[in-house]
Formats: C-alpha cells, structure tokens, sequence
C-alpha cells in the first residue's frame, strides 16, 4: 500500500485521522506547507489537485519559480568514524563521497523494492 499520491511532478502524503474521520496530507520535499485534505478519497484527491494548481498559481501571479521537489540535494549526519570510514572506501575505489553514497542507497531502494514485491 503506498501512502503517497502524485499529481504535476509533486508527491503528496495520505493520512488518515481517525478522530477527526478526514483524510490529511501534505506536499512532500518542498519547504513550502502545502496541505490538504477531505471525507472522501474524491474529496481528498480533489483538493489535493487544487492545493498543487493552487501553489503553482500563486507562484505565476508573484512572478517566483515554483519549488521543485526532490532536487537532489539532501544532507546526511553520520558519526564521524562513519564519515572517515566512507571516505576511505571512497578513495581506495577511485570514487568521490557522493558516488559511493548514491551507489549505496540505490541498493539499498532496491533491495527494500524486491523484499516488498515479494510479500
């Protein structure tokens, strides 16, 4: 079950709050709030679609870009025997920090994918 919706290039959350019997979410890797919500999955989706087309508006009325999610860009806290460690297997393999983080984490999604297919 995925608890994420997409619509024009954004990712938004799903959440269910039971107490208020709403569906609830929010625009995922941007830092702009963008929320929605609705009673109904069609409700939901719809205003979901609205608050995506809503932000996109605006931005065009301000004259801004409008924030892309998911730029590629994180920053990532480790111990600091863990930072040396992979710096070091990163210069004995001839790669930079970077690379060798991205290979690790791109094995990482897909092991987590096939373990998921195959439950």
């Amino acid at each position: 079950m995925k608890n994420t919706i997409e619509y024009k290039g954004y990712t938004g959350s799903v959440q269910f709050i039971e107490k208020d019997k709403i569906l609830y979410g929010k625009i995922l890797g941007i830092k702009d709030l963008i929320s929605y919500e609705g009673s109904s999955v069609d409700e939901f989706l719809s205003d979901f679609h609205d608050a995506v087309d809503g932000y996109l508006d605006f931005c065009e009325r301000k004259g801004q870009t409008p924030e892309k999610p998911f730029k590629g860009v994180f920053n990532v806290r480790v111990s600091p025997e863990t930072h040396k460690q992979l710096a070091l297997l990163a210069a004995d393999r001839n790669q930079t920090l970077n690379s060798l983080v991205e290979e690790a984490l791109t094995r990482f999604i897909a092991g987590n994918h096939s373990e998921a297919e195959a439950s």
